[in-house]
Order: C-alpha cells, then structure tokens, then sequence
C-alpha cells in the first residue's frame, strides 16, 4: 500500500555526504553523517526525489539536471529542503553530485540503504531480475512539518509527476 497525502512520514536515518571545500575532488569521499528525518525536517517543507539509481540513464540524464537547473526557483517556491534520496551508498551519491555539478548544499543526496524508508512508503521497487536487488522506486514527495502534501509515483520508464516542473507546479 502507497502512503497518501496527509500521512506523516515514518522516522528515517538517512547518511549522506554534504558539500564541503575539502571534499570537492571527484576522488575525495568525503565523512557520511547521519540526518534524521522527524528532527532535521519538522517545521519544514522538504521535496524528496527518489530515483532507483545514481548514474543510471533517466536517472542521470534526464531526471537530476531540471532539478540542478531549478533549485533556486524551487527554494524560491517554499522549498527548505531538496533531497535526492537512492539506495545507492552515500559515496556513490556524493560522486554523482559531484559529477551533476552540485557545489553547494542545495541538494542534498540522501542513501535509503536497502530501500527500508521507501519500502515503508510502498514505493520500493524489485528490480532484482536486472541485477539492481531492491530499490527505491522513482516518486516525489512534497512534506510540509513531517505531512506528506503530494505524493506522486511514476509509471515505468516515464518521467512527469517526479519531474522539476511537477514539483514547481505543486509547490
């Protein structure tokens, strides 16, 4: 079951990578840190894109750079928070960022390790038959204070209700 606007989000342990002047190389990893859903985002609206994979075709080609090339637009609608959340590890998402030319924290890149968070969602994916294992499904969300307000699930292999357009629409 898909949760609905007006559902809270349940709790979430994210690790993630943020932007930092040391850490700007390519080759450099960077520290994980650990954000908390219900603490880092109360009082907050907080647009999660989820993709199933960092560097992937859609995923990389089409869904990320709308979102690089809008986000001051989208923070200018309300947005406190853009979040890109994949099952990928957090390295691999600070290497995408990186790659996309994220030099800031506009975006945050955030690991769903295992697809537990969106599982509990009901918006994981099994792509275990392409060699992916479980993982997150490509979906938007739009939480106001820990609310979900949209709640948006593609169909396979399109990109519109997740897209920037989508989300500036709705915010």
């Amino acid at each position: 079951m898909t949760v609905a606007p007006g559902t809270q989000i349940p709790p979430a342990s994210f690790n993630y990578i943020p932007h930092s002047k040391d850490s700007e190389s390519i080759q450099a990893c960077g520290i994980p840190i650990s954000l908390n859903a219900h603490e880092e985002w109360k009082g907050k609206r907080v647009v999660v894109i989820s993709v199933p994979g960092a560097f992937t075709p859609t995923c990389h080609a089409n869904h990320l750079p709308p979102f690089v090339a809008k986000a001051s637009e989208i923070h200018d609608k309300g947005a406190d928070v853009i979040a890109f959340l994949s099952s990928n590890d957090p390295f691999v998402l600070s290497a995408w960022a990186k790659s996309a030319g994220v030099k800031d924290n506009s975006i945050i890149f955030i690991s769903d390790g295992n697809a537990e968070w969106s599982k509990q969602l009901g918006l994981d994916v099994d792509l275990t038959s392409k060699g992916m294992g479980m993982r997150s499904s490509r979906y938007a969300l739009i939480i106001d204070d820990l609310k979900l307000s949209y709640v948006a699930q593609e169909e396979p292999g399109k990109l519109q209700v997740s897209s920037a357009d989508a989300i500036l629409a709705n915010l």
